[in-house]
């Protein structure tokens, strides 16, 4: 099976789990909020969880529920920047945002609803033992909180009014918990509930993190709205620095190039198994949104 195919397969899996998940709920404005901030995307969070643990001899039932988690913190993160106070954002995904589409508070809500039900997802016996969840959880609330995705965003949010633009080194370690903290916590899961070490994938991760950020910076610059779904070019005109306007667009591409290369590299001691991880980087710095 193709990655490709492989992707839209895991993508429909962790859709049906995270509907699965909120079945029953009162049918009230938070929960509608949450189901459509959940539907669609890539999904590429939850393919990196699921793509670890079948490397690890794991059945894709003993780590949905973990790939089902990371890409409904994922939503949660996504309605929040996409808030007045934040990121300012109309469309995401080719459709109008949570709060425009509801309003402030029902967005607000819904994506803190969107992040308690991640951990509930981790509390889920199929992931293995008392010790392995609530290493998953512990995992998963560094890679999001103020040591990752959190500070990530604040670093983000206070380079609009810097006295003096970032530098790449600046960008480089914003971006790593912004966008990077869970892609690593992602790539590393299959291996935790495995009880297998997370190292090789953790340097593949790095690597991969960083190359998915320059490539965004890529299609803000020169995508589609059409594709992306989302309102492009808006770092440029808050006069935000980007690898994109430090690099220059054609050395930007190549850093992500030989991004890709190493972690691809990281991925030796896996021998054949790591083909999908592999078509996963590759895809990241070729993708059109």
């Amino acid at each position: 099976m193709s990655f490709q195919a492989v992707l839209t397969r895991d993508a429909a899996a962790i859709e049906a789990r995270l509907m699965a998940a909120l079945e029953g709920r009162a049918e009230v404005p938070v929960v509608a909020a949450m189901r459509y901030a959940l539907r669609g995307g890539k999904r590429l969070r939850g393919f990196l969880v699921l793509e670890g643990a079948r490397m690890h001899g794991l059945r894709d039932a003993q780590a949905i529920s973990a790939a089902a988690a990371v890409e409904a913190l994922h939503a949660y993160s996504l309605v929040h920047d996409d808030l007045p106070c934040m990121d300012d954002d109309d469309l995401r995904r080719g459709q109008p945002t949570v709060h425009v589409k509801w309003d402030e508070a029902t967005a607000v809500l819904a994506g803190d609803a969107l992040q308690t039900l991640a951990f509930e997802l981790l509390a889920e016996p199929a992931l293995g033992s008392g010790d392995v969840r609530i290493a998953l959880v512990a995992g998963l609330a560094q890679a999001s909180g103020a040591e990752g995705m959190v500070l990530g965003q604040a670093l983000d949010i206070a380079a609009e009014t810097a006295a003096a633009p970032l530098t790449l080194e600046d960008i480089t370690a914003l971006q790593a918990g912004k966008t990077g903290a869970l892609i690593r916590w992602s790539a590393e899961a299959g291996a935790m509930i495995a009880g297998a070490d997370p190292a090789p994938l953790r340097a593949y991760a790095e690597k991969l993190g960083l190359a998915f950020q320059i490539w965004d910076d890529v299609l803000d610059v020169e995508g589609d709205v059409a594709k992306t779904g989302k309102r492009l070019q808006k770092d440029a005109e808050a006069g935000k620095a980007t690898f994109v306007s430090l690099l220059g667009l054609e050395a930007a591409k190549a850093r992500a190039g030989n991004l890709i290369e190493a972690a691809a590299g990281h991925l030796a001691p896996y021998g054949d198994r790591a083909a999908n991880l592999i078509a996963c980087a590759r895809f990241v710095i070729s993708r059109d949104m």
